[in-house]
C-alpha cells in the first residue's frame, strides 16, 4: 500500500506537469500541440520536458528525504515539486538557450500548481491506511499508533504470548517490539512470517512514521539522534542560509509589527514594552530571548512557572498580543543574530532546563539543534505547563532532530502560519 500511494502521487505530479504543458500552450498560443505551439522547430517541447523533469526530480528528493515518515499527501510539497520544475526549467534556458516563452512559462507553473494541489486534496478525502498487527505491551505507544489516520490495528499480541496463533492475514504488516523479550513460541513467529514474506518491521519505526513522535522509551543510546544530525549536516547550513534570506526579505514588515506591538504595550502598561530572558540554545549555550512584554514586571519574583489559562500576570490587551504571537515577532532579530532558526525545538527557560535534563531521559538532545521561533511540537501538541507535558512535547522535538528536512521545516512553517491567524493553543 505505501509504494502504490509513493508511485501514484509521484505518476500524478508527473501527469499533472504533462496535462499543464498542453494547458498552457492552448492559453498562449490558442493551440494544445507542443510541436506547433511557438517556433516552427520543436515548439514548447523542450521547455516542457525541462519543467516535467524538474518537477519528477523534485518530488523524487522530496520523498526521499521524508523516508522515515508516513507519506502524505503534503500541500507543501506541491509547492516544492513545482518550484523544482521552475528551477531546473530556468537553469536549462540559461544554459541551452531553448526557445521560452514568459506567459507559457508562467501560465503552467499557475495550472500544474493548481492540479497538483488538486489531487492531493483528492487523495486526502480517502487516506490510505496500513493494516498492523503490533507485537508489544507497551499500552500508551499502542494507543498512540491506534490514533493515527493512517494506522489500521488489527490486533495487538503480547511478545511473551506462548499459546497457537493464526497465520498472519495478506496484505497485513507486523509491528514487532524487539526490546521487549519474546516467547520462544512468539521469535518462532515472528521467524516464520520474515521467511514466509510477510513485511515484519521494528515497532519504534512505525510508531515514529504513523505518529510523527520518536518514543524515548524505546531508546537507549544518544548516538540514534546525534547520527542522523550529522548525516544532515550540509542541510544544516542551507537552512540557516533560508533562514537569514526569508527574515531579512521581510523586515520591513515585521519590524512595522514590532513598533506597532511595542507603542501598544507602551500605551496600556507602560514601560518597558521589550522583555528579555535567558533560554538554552544550540549546544547548550545560553542566550538573550527579546519579546515583547505581556506580563507585569514582577511576573517571576517568586521564581519562574509556566503561564496557565487565564493567568493573572498577563497584562491588559497582553492576551491579544499572546493569541496572535505578535508578542513573538521580536525573535526574528534572534534570528538574524544566530541565536534562533524560525523552525526547531523551542527554547526553555535555563532553569526549567536544567531540570528537565535530570528528570527527563534524553531532554538534552533536543539541543542538538538550533532552536525555533516554531516548530514540530509546538503545531502537534501546543503549550505544555508542567513536566507530564514537557515529556510529551519531547517526543514531538527529538522527531524533528532525528529526521528535519527542508520539506518538514515548510510544512511546519505553512501550519504555524495557520496558528497564527487562527490563534489557536496560546496562553
Amino acid at each position: 500500500m505505501r509504494r502504490r500511494f509513493v508511485l501514484r502521487t509521484m505518476t500524478a505530479d508527473v501527469a499533472s506537469g504533462v496535462v499543464a504543458s498542453v494547458i498552457g500552450a492552448w492559453l498562449v498560443f490558442g493551440t494544445p500541440n507542443l510541436v506547433t505551439a511557438g517556433p516552427a522547430t520543436g515548439g514548447v517541447v523542450p521547455l516542457a520536458l525541462l519543467l516535467v523533469f524538474g518537477g519528477f526530480a523534485g518530488s523524487s528528493l522530496a520523498l526521499a528525504l521524508s523516508a522515515g515518515s508516513v507519506p502524505q499527501p503534503s500541500y507543501g510539497r506541491a509547492v516544492a515539486v513545482v518550484a523544482s520544475g521552475l528551477t531546473v526549467a530556468m537553469t536549462g534556458i540559461v544554459f541551452t538557450r531553448i526557445y521560452w516563452s514568459r506567459s507559457f512559462l508562467l501560465t503552467t507553473v499557475a495550472v500544474w500548481l493548481v492540479l497538483a494541489v488538486g489531487h492531493r486534496w483528492v487523495a486526502r478525502q480517502r487516506p490510505w491506511t496500513e493494516r498492523l498487527v503490533v507485537i508489544s505491551d507497551e499500552k500508551q505507544l499502542v494507543d498512540h499508533i491506534h490514533d493515527a489516520p493512517h494506522a489500521d490495528v488489527v490486533a495487538v499480541i503480547d511478545p511473551g504470548h506462548d499459546g497457537e496463533m493464526d497465520p498472519p492475514d495478506p496484505g497485513v504488516t507486523l509491528a514487532v517490539d524487539f526490546k521487549s523479550v519474546l516467547s520462544d513460541r512468539m521469535a518462532g513467529f515472528v521467524s516464520s512470517a520474515i521467511v514466509s514474506g510477510v513485511p515484519v518491521r521494528a515497532f519504534g519505526t512505525v510508531y515514529e512514521e504513523h505518529t510523527g513522535r520518536l518514543p524515548v522509551v524505546h531508546m537507549s543510546e544518544g548516538w540514534e539522534l546525534i547520527a542522523p544530525v550529522d548525516r544532515r549536516a550540509p542541510w544544516l547550513f542551507g537552512k540557516r542560509i533560508f533562514d537569514v534570506v526569508l527574515v531579512t526579505v521581510t523586515m520591513p514588515l515585521w519590524l512595522l509589527v514590532w513598533a506597532a506591538g511595542a507603542l501598544f504595550v507602551h500605551l496600556t502598561a507602560g514601560s518597558p514594552s521589550m522583555f528579555a530572558q535567558a533560554r538554552t540554545g544550540y549546544r547548550g549555550r545560553t542566550f538573550t530571548l527579546i519579546k515583547l512584554r505581556t506580563m507585569v514586571h514582577d511576573a517571576e519574583a517568586n521564581g519562574p512557572r509556566f503561564a496557565a489559562p487565564d493567568d493573572e500576570r498577563i497584562i491588559r490587551g497582553g492576551g491579544v498580543l499572546r493569541r496572535y504571537r505578535i508578542d513573538e515577532v521580536p525573535q526574528l532579530w534572534n534570528v538574524l543574530r544566530g541565536d534562533l532558526s524560525l523552525v526547531g525545538p523551542r527554547p526553555e527557560q535555563v532553569a526549567f532546563t536544567e531540570e528537565f535534563s535530570d528528570t527527563i531521559p534524553f531532554y538534552s538532545h533536543r539541543h542538538l539543534v538550533r532552536p525555533g521561533v516554531t516548530g514540530w511540537a509546538q503545531i502537534n501538541y501546543g503549550y505544555a505547563d508542567g513536566e507530564a507535558d514537557t515529556v510529551e512535547k519531547l517526543t514531538f522535538d527529538l522527531y524533528y532532530v532525528k529526521h528535519m528536512s527542508p520539506w518538514l521545516d515548510l510544512e511546519i512553517l505553512t501550519r504555524s502560519l495557520g496558528t497564527v491567524l487562527t490563534g489557536e493553543g496560546a496562553r
